[in-house]
């Protein structure tokens, strides 16, 4: 929990920093802002869509022959 806040702490203020800096020091901060916020969870919803995509794209393949 509290390397969660942290993290989040961090990013706060590399963000902060960022829209203060110069375009190239910009974007290493806020490449280094990736590493303190928390990777996104694929949703169920995208699960689902990923799934439908995929069997799209196998039966096209299988059709397409």
């Amino acid at each position: 929990m509290l390397d969660d806040e942290f993290n989040k702490q961090r990013a706060k203020i590399l963000r902060d920093l960022a829209e203060r800096a110069d375009p190239f020091i910009k974007r290493r901060l806020l490449r280094l802002v990736e590493r303190y916020e928390p990777k996104r969870r694929a949703a169920p919803i995208d699960q689902q869509f990923q799934g439908r995509l995929q069997r799209d794209i196998e039966n096209r393949d299988i059709t397409s022959d």
